[in-house]
């Protein structure tokens, strides 16, 4: 007897957004053939040959001229080089996120603060870790699984993230991820979702560092950027530890992994007040971080109003 298929969203795609899946997945196909290192590095030289000339890099140099306008033309150019180097490799590296293994002895991430996660998980501190779109951002989330951040002995992890326009690419992305983990894109879904595993003394990781207009405006390399609230939000209402997560890359398909100290909760009586001064706390991280490593960063965000 015939077996009746349910159609999903991602079957009835646009051409265009099929032909896009098709060709992603046999670009991820192509480069998992290669060692990690071979793939890291085709990735990095076609992402500085082809990138700074497609239209959406005007956007990262807009966007560079505001957060640095005491940068010359020629180190505008320099930094959005690198940062298509970066983004050429982080795109070479998904098909091998599998082979990562974080807390390998001499493998490829370097980790420090580990400790603060320790004391927060035992005493039984629900925890919120944060990061942004630096070096392989995907890395973070990595070790948040592997590390096994737990409660109750169990993987606990509730990882947000914005999914990618076209469904399949997600799907593909996924497998890469594996299947540890619970991985939650963005939206009402994720915020009932977030709010679920915190209730139960879970944990929750996010990447803090995109526009959002529904949220609030906070300075962001000294101009007012649309900023979402969540992640303070949830921290406040739960009480979590706050503990931002560093990825750099230290060249090539290696990393560096740090975790800082939680951030101190304010705690004024104004709820609203609160709210903003700790999302104002987290840019705050996320751009010293920036401004360190221009670009690591992802900078075709339009994360300034026009």
């Amino acid at each position: 007897m015939a077996v009746l298929r349910t159609e999903t969203p991602a079957d009835r795609l646009p051409l265009a957004a099929r032909l896009e899946a098709w060709g992603a997945a046999l670009l991820f196909g192509a480069l998992g053939l290669l060692p990690i290192d071979r793939a890291s590095a085709v990735g990095g030289a076609a992402g500085r040959r082809i990138g700074p000339f497609l239209g959406i890099t005007k956007r990262a140099r807009i966007n560079l001229t505001r957060a640095f306008p005491e940068l010359g033309a020629a180190e505008i150019e320099r930094i959005i080089a690198g940062m298509w180097d970066n983004l050429g490799r982080v795109a070479a590296e998904y098909p091998h996120l599998r082979e990562i293994r974080v807390f390998e002895p001499g493998g490829r991430v370097e980790t420090h603060g580990l400790e603060y996660i320790d004391r927060a998980v035992a005493a039984g501190r629900r925890t919120i870790i944060f990061s942004g779109h630096v070096a392989n951002w995907e890395i973070a989330a990595l070790a948040a699984v592997q590390y096994g951040v737990t409660a109750a002995g169990a993987y606990r992890v509730t990882q947000i993230y914005r999914a990618p326009n076209n469904p399949r690419v997600d799907r593909l992305i996924a497998r890469f991820r594996g299947d540890r983990g619970e991985y939650t894109p963005k939206g009402a879904a994720a915020a009932r979702r977030a709010f679920a595993a915190l209730y139960r003394g879970e944990h929750l990781t996010m990447l803090a560092d995109q526009k959002l207009n529904e949220g609030i405006a906070v300075p962001f390399f000294g101009r007012p950027a649309m900023t979402g609230t969540a992640l303070a939000l949830l921290a406040l209402r739960f009480d979590c530890d706050v503990l931002p997560a560093r990825v750099e890359r230290l060249g090539g398909a290696r990393f560096r992994l740090t975790v800082f100290p939680p951030l101190p909760l304010p705690r004024s009586g104004n709820a609203t007040a609160d709210v903003a001064a700790l999302t104002g706390m987290v840019t705050g991280v996320l751009e010293s971080w920036i401004r360190d490593r221009p670009a690591e960063w992802l900078w075709v965000h339009r994360r300034w109003p026009d």
